[in-house]
């Protein structure tokens, strides 16, 4: 279906950021995710960008955010001129959990991102109290947890606002592009001025506020509209080949696989696994003997206080630094066959040997 409703987009004119594919794809998605409206933009960086900007957020204030995680998270706080506070993760879910952002909360902090860490949701459950009782926005970074649900209820209605990320490797893709879901009335119609560079919905080139391009174009919005008719089977045939993984890692003494604490179900955005830490063995071991093997894996996330963009720094991430030290992921796309699968675990299976031997 993407192909036919680019060609119709093609065919229309209407190719920018204007055209009936973006109404849809918004009235869509935010159908999709149990909420009242969606805000389609240029790319998840943006998303995150534009929902702090709508809420105000700048110089002075303070965003609680996880110190594992990608660095478009972090960095979206700094496009604002606030400050990121980074706090450790859970060991269990990998994401962070109401303890860790209370005792990180200032009179400056004024609103929290959770992170769905490789797709399991964090628990909002228990971080929305914690926000309430405080005054602070909770946001969701759901880039990689399309699909995944808590309690039952869909990643997208579980906090103030929630953002993806279409980019390439995700779970939904246009190549490039992102949204910002949410049911707060008052902050989709900040969104939606402030992505239009500002100019008032109402009068034409009248701009009340200094916006900014984060427009997805109704090409992008025909591919997305394309790609939610076949979102089951995409993330039914991610699900498949990440059980397989599992299965495999599972009969694996030097492997973990990752929990999915109840009552989370997790997206199936990649297949992570974590190298023992009683292996005889490291995860740059492992992964540069697959990559000789052919095998392509991508090893998790550094701690970013760690980073040269925000650190150094001497306090400790304990949780976060073990995840960098020991999680790789294998190749996990909706377009991976049975017999390509079959053939990474058994390049798997002779890294294995090798690297024991």
């Amino acid at each position: 279906m993407e192909e036919k409703y680019v060609a119709d987009a093609v065919r229309s004119g209407w190719v920018s950021s204007t055209g009936p594919y973006i109404d849809r794809f918004e009235a869509e998605f935010a159908a999709r995710c149990g909420t009242t409206h969606a805000v389609a933009v240029n790319n998840g960086t943006s998303a995150l960008h534009l929902v702090l900007a709508a809420a105000g957020i700048g110089p002075g204030d303070e965003v609680i955010v996880p110190a594992f995680t990608y660095i478009a998270t972090a960095n979206a706080v700094t496009y604002c001129g606030a400050t990121p506070v980074f706090v450790d993760v859970e060991p269990d879910t990998w994401c962070i959990g109401p303890d860790a952002v209370t005792a990180a909360i200032t009179p400056r902090t004024k609103a929290v991102i959770a992170v769905d860490i490789y797709g399991h949701p964090a628990d909002y459950t228990a971080l929305r109290p914690v926000c309430s009782s405080h005054g602070l926005l909770l946001i969701a970074d759901a880039a990689e947890s399309l699909g995944g649900r808590l309690d039952g209820a869909p990643v997208g209605a579980l906090a103030d606002a929630t953002t993806f990320s279409f980019f390439g490797n995700k779970i939904l893709t246009s190549g490039e592009g992102g949204c910002v879901t949410t049911a707060d009335d008052e902050l989709a119609a900040k969104m939606r001025l402030f992505k239009n560079q500002g100019m008032d919905p109402n009068r034409r080139y009248f701009f009340p506020v200094i916006g900014f391009n984060y427009r997805m174009t109704n090409v992008a919005a025909a591919i997305l509209c394309g790609q939610l008719e076949r979102s089951e089977q995409l993330i039914s045939r991610r699900k498949d080949i990440v059980s397989t993984y599992e299965r495999w890692a599972s009969g694996k003494a030097e492997l973990e696989v990752p929990r999915t604490v109840h009552p989370a179900e997790r997206a199936p955005w990649m297949a992570s696994l974590l190298v023992s830490g009683t292996a005889s063995y490291t995860r740059d071991q492992l992964t540069a003997r697959l990559a000789d093997l052919g095998v392509d894996t991508r090893p998790f996330f550094p701690p970013l206080p760690g980073l040269p963009a925000y650190g150094p720094s001497t306090d400790s991430w304990p949780v976060s630094e073990q995840l960098s030290r020991r999680g790789f992921n294998l190749p996990t796309y909706p377009d991976l066959t049975d017999p390509e699968l079959e053939e990474i675990l058994r390049r798997l299976d002779c890294a294995f040997r090798d690297i024991q031997a």
